[in-house]
């Protein structure tokens, strides 16, 4: 049977202008959730010589040090990020590792502190949990999904999730309910060529993120 994965970032040869429920005494709603996270979370424009490469990002520190996907960069030559306000900045490539890691580091600067997110522990995660995702899916800026962790594959250190992700959502956070990022969007499965999302879609877990965060604070 013919399989493949694709990764969730978009690429654009054309410009595209871009219920609350209850839970647990720990747990926020899905609209605390966005209200909180979503002013961190930011487009990622990788510039082609066709075209855009498009995905989401996540600040991790106030001084604009962003968190996204290595493919959602990896071939672009300009990188643009646009904050929740809409505010455009040339972004600097600190670092990227890609393969199945596939994780990569922007940094902006601006007179101002920016809005970050909190990261979780992907090692407390479990099947039937949950989850948010936020990303800028076909454009769509600050695109709020739900759903759950479907599935935990150690052995490719892959959280499965049927929350929707889409191209444009590769760097975006996935989200546990008290609203801790506990994955980092990267792709989804495409078993008859279609881009869109079916059900199944990939994260890399956070505690895999952070290992690879200490390695470049050392660095």
């Amino acid at each position: 049977m013919y399989k493949k994965i694709i990764y969730t970032t978009m690429l654009m040869l054309l410009s595209l202008p871009v219920f609350p429920f209850s839970f647990g005494k720990l747990e926020k709603s899905a609209v605390a959730i966005y209200e909180d996270i979503n002013p961190a979370i930011v487009t990622v424009d990788s510039q082609l010589s066709d075209g855009l490469s498009c995905g989401t990002g996540c600040i991790i520190d106030k001084s604009g040090v962003i968190l996204t996907s290595a493919h959602v960069i990896d071939v672009g030559n300009a990188v643009v990020v646009t904050t929740n306000n809409g505010q455009n900045y040339d972004a600097k490539v600190l670092k990227r590792l890609g393969e199945n890691k596939d994780i990569a580091l922007l940094k902006i600067d601006a007179k101002r502190d920016f809005k970050t997110v909190k990261l979780g522990n992907s090692e407390k995660i479990k099947v039937g949990e949950k989850v948010l995702a936020i990303g800028n899916p076909f454009g769509f800026s600050g695109t709020l999904t739900q759903g759950i962790i479907s599935r935990i594959d150690y052995a490719k250190n892959r959280i499965q999730t049927d929350a929707a992700i889409n191209p444009g959502s590769s760097g975006g956070p996935l989200l546990n309910t008290k609203g801790e990022i506990i994955g980092i969007n990267q792709a989804i499965y495409n078993p008859d060529n279609n881009i869109s999302n079916i059900g199944i879609g990939f994260a890399t877990p956070i505690n895999l993120v952070k290992e690879y965060l200490k390695d470049f604070e050392k660095g």
